[in-house]
């Protein structure tokens, strides 16, 4: 039912309502986008290969697993766990999921707590075993799913191998990296190997959050997922560009998760900060909005006002359409009913849908 406030709206914006309905049709199988509606490419959500799960439930990890009431597994991480319910490990599930909520194509990626938090050995073996199981599930199911890459982020040079890999040989864009490693920055030069190397290979990095430094002070009221991943990845993001990163490898398209964590609200303080403080124009030429209104924002934050914000800082061309399918926080109906309500036009309500991720990725 519409509020008083959408009706009044309705009269600015009369298209939203009527075309928003054609968001909830379902897909057409593998047969491509429904005719009636927009393609839609969901850019963010998560699959953990069944192989994964049994390693760890045999005891092969670092990571803590626990099974609840209802048989899900569930893995464990400083401040917060992921309840891997069937469309986290089930890929006929999910598939048929997928065609009911009309959703064409999914970029599925690993999530935390990553394969980073092991032994260099483990977390290659690990990253690889995922990254099979990816390239197979888009083997045998595209086009409704495509993949990124997870990374062995521990072990850099075995990162830059393994990315090597996944773009040439498994035929992924790219991958999905954590907004920091073990407490490492991403801009830390450690990492300069990969990130020319993404460079070289013209890569998707999607940054992703994981549990920030001071995770101590989130561990109560889900305070980690809800405030600390949004922090990280500002964080991750500014530290990147500030760094110089993104100057010195123009090659690399940046996804961030959550529409950028802060980064569209404090974009204007960090243009201060290069202005008043001599250290922050060290690395950088620019202004740092200069880099990151370049930077992709996928749309896990279902708010029509924060999306528009999203879409006001970097345009409506560098917005992804986003679920954080299955998790417990994630949804598709939300991801489908927040993009129609949004106030853009059709044409560009049709890029952060579909045809932006459809460009970027190469579908």
């Amino acid at each position: 039912m519409l509020e008083d406030a959408d009706v009044r709206g309705a009269a600015k914006w009369p298209f939203v309502f009527g075309a928003a309905l054609l968001y909830f049709l379902p897909a057409r199988s593998s047969l491509g986008p429904h005719p009636q509606r927009p393609m839609l490419i969901d850019v963010h959500n998560h699959f953990y290969p069944p192989a994964y799960l049994e390693a760890l439930q045999a005891g092969d990890s670092t990571v803590e697993l626990t099974i609840d009431a209802d048989d899900n597994p569930c893995l464990h991480y400083p401040g917060d766990y992921n309840v891997a319910v069937r469309g986290h490990r089930d890929i006929d599930f999910r598939h048929a999921e997928l065609e009911r909520e009309g959703v064409d194509t999914q970029i599925i990626t690993f999530t935390t707590p990553g394969t980073h938090v092991e032994p260099a050995e483990r977390a290659v073996r690990f990253a690889r075993l995922v990254n099979d199981a990816y390239a197979t599930i888009v083997r045998e199911r595209a086009p409704r799913f495509a993949a990124l890459a997870t990374l062995p982020l521990s072990d850099p040079a075995a990162s830059v191998a393994e990315l090597t890999r996944a773009v040439t040989s498994l035929g992924m864009r790219g991958a999905m990296v954590f907004s920091n490693v073990n407490g490492i920055a991403l801009a830390d030069p450690r990492f300069d190997a990969l990130w020319a190397e993404a460079d070289r290979l013209h890569a998707v990095i999607h940054i992703h959050p994981t549990n920030p430094v001071g995770v101590e002070a989130m561990t109560d009221y889900w305070l980690m997922p809800l405030v600390g991943f949004l922090g990280d990845t500002t964080l991750a993001a500014a530290k990147l560009v500030f760094a110089g990163v993104p100057e010195r490898y123009p090659n690399i398209t940046w996804i961030l998760s959550h529409l950028g964590g802060a980064i569209p609200y404090l974009a204007e303080r960090l243009d201060r900060g290069w202005e008043a403080f001599a250290d922050c124009r060290t690395e950088i030429s620019r202004r740092p909005t200069e880099y990151l209104r370049n930077f992709y924002f996928d749309t896990v934050n279902f708010d029509p006002a924060a999306v528009r914000l999203a879409v006001d800082f970097a345009g409506a061309d560098h917005v992804l359409a986003a679920s954080d399918y299955p998790h417990q926080i994630g949804s598709i109906s939300k991801m489908k009913s927040s993009l129609a309500a949004l106030k853009v036009t059709e044409a560009e309500r049709k890029k952060i849908l579909g045809e932006n991720a459809r460009a970027l990725y190469n579908l």
